[in-house]
């Protein structure tokens, strides 16, 4: 299916939560192509929520074919890549394991966030919104400690533990929802999470620095109190360092 690509991340996300295998995802620009692989039960169950989907017979092997699509990507001075990839010698690594929550380190708010992260000073780290749990165990990689990383989502969290202890990496990792349960206080915060949702985390979290991302280049997050430092920007996707006033 193709959408526009400021829907691409909650289409994405729905569609994981029926097929958790995996994603690919196509192009950059105003429309972004989502494809999944499933029997004719699957493409049923799809169509009903899908209905402008378009969809074509594939050859055997379609299972594993996923798996060609989750290429390592570099970000902050780090390689990020899945588990069946080889990791290059001498450079610090981050392994997902694509699967149920979404975020492999691919996609370009994930890398802006991390380069953005390797721009500051080290401390503490809360990661608001977490997903799979790489943005919070690159920000272990890269020095900060103690980090901490929440999510609404239970099967988040889940995977986010499996990430971090994939890595050997020191995340606190728990359920938690950023707009109305108590955080954990630290010194940074980062947000990869739609705009309105960031806006309303600025509103209430206790930090000192917040990189946020969710959004595109043509955005910005609107929130009293917060001075933008710094910005990344890459294939028309933002990530902003943000400092309390």
């Amino acid at each position: 299916m193709r959408v526009p690509a400021a829907e691409a991340e909650l289409v994405a996300a729905q569609l994981l939560e029926r097929v958790p295998a995996g994603i690919e995802e196509v192009g950059a620009g105003p429309l972004v192509e989502l494809a999944v692989y499933v029997d004719d039960a699957g493409e049923r169950e799809l169509r009903a929520s899908f209905p402008g989907a378009r969809s074509e017979p594939v050859a055997g092997g379609w299972e594993d074919r996923w798996k060609e699509f989750h290429r390592p990507t570099r970000a902050g001075g780090l390689w990020i890549g899945p588990p069946w990839a080889e990791r290059p010698a001498g450079v610090p690594s981050v392994v997902v394991d694509p699967g149920r929550a979404f975020g492999t380190g691919a996609h370009p708010t994930t890398r802006a966030c991390i380069d953005a992260l390797a721009t500051l000073e080290r401390g503490s780290l809360l990661d608001a919104g977490c997903g799979s749990g790489v943005v919070g165990v690159a920000a272990a990689a890269l020095g900060f400690a103690p980090v901490f990383a929440v999510d609404v989502d239970e099967v988040a969290v889940e995977v986010a533990r499996a990430t971090a202890r994939a890595n050997g990496s020191a995340v606190e990792v728990s359920v938690a929802d950023v707009l109305r349960d108590e955080l954990q206080s630290s010194d940074v915060v980062v947000a990869n999470i739609e705009l309105r949702v960031v806006e309303a985390l600025l509103a209430r979290v206790d930090v000192r620095v917040a990189v946020t991302s969710g959004y595109l280049a043509s955005e910005t997050p609107s929130a009293a109190g917060w001075q933008r430092l710094d910005r990344v920007e890459i294939e028309g996707w933002a990530a902003d360092v943000l400092a309390a006033a």
